[in-house]
C-alpha cells in the first residue's frame, strides 16, 4: 500500500510528532521528505525495507546510545512499539508499524544526529522530488550539521518554531 504525502503527514508524522510532544511543520516536512526519498531510491519495487533510510544498525545505535540515556523519551517511542513483536524481532518494527518507525527517524535525523556519524563518511544532499528545497546532512564526529536551502513552502511560524 502507497500513502500520498498529505495521508502520510496527516494520519501517521503528524500525530506521532504531537504524541512525542516535539511537532514542529519543519521536522514534518523533513520526515516527509526522507519518506519520498527512501521511496524513490528503492531499486525493486518489492524491496524489504523501511519508510525511512533506517536500518539495524542504526535502530540498535539510537537505542543503545542517546535513547538509553533519555528514558522519558524512549518510554515514549517503546509505547508505540508492538507489545510482543518489539521483543521479538524489534528491527521488524521499521517495517511494518509506521508510527514507530517515524518516531525513530524523528530520533535519528533531528534529536540525535549525531547518531549518524559514524555511518555516513560524506555530506548527503536530501532533495524531496519536486521541491525547492535540499538538505544536506553532514555529519563529522565533532560536529553534525542539518541546513538547508529554499523554504520548502514554510510559513514564519514554522520557521522560528
Amino acid at each position: 500500500m502507497k500513502l500520498m504525502p498529505h495521508e502520510l503527514r496527516d494520519t501517521i508524522i503528524r500525530p506521532t510528532l504531537d504524541y512525542l510532544g516535539c511537532y514542529t511543520g519543519t521536522a514534518e516536512n523533513l520526515l516527509i521528505a526522507l519518506a519520498q526519498r527512501q521511496e524513490h531510491s528503492q531499486v525493486n519495487a518489492f524491496e524489504d525495507c523501511s519508510l525511512y533510510p533506517l536500518d539495524a544498525d542504526i535502530h540498535q545505535k539510537v537505542w543503545d546510545q542517546y535513547l538509553a540515556f533519555d528514558p522519558d523519551q524512549a518510554s515514549l517511542i517503546r509505547g508505540l512499539a508492538s507489545q510482543r513483536q518489539f521483543l521479538v524481532n524489534p528491527h521488524s518494527e521499521l517495517k511494518t508499524n509506521l508510527c514507530y518507525a517515524t518516531a525513530i527517524a524523528w530520533a535519528v535525523f533531528i534529536a540525535y544526529p549525531q547518531v549518524q556519524a559514524s555511518d555516513l563518511s560524506q555530506s548527503t544532499w536530501l532533495k524531496a522530488p519536486g521541491s525547492k528545497f535540499q538538505l544536506l546532512f553532514y555529519c563529522s564526529p565533532q560536529r553534525p550539521v542539518i541546513t538547508g536551502q529554499g523554504n520548502m513552502g514554510l510559513t514564519d511560524h514554522d520557521r522560528t518554531a
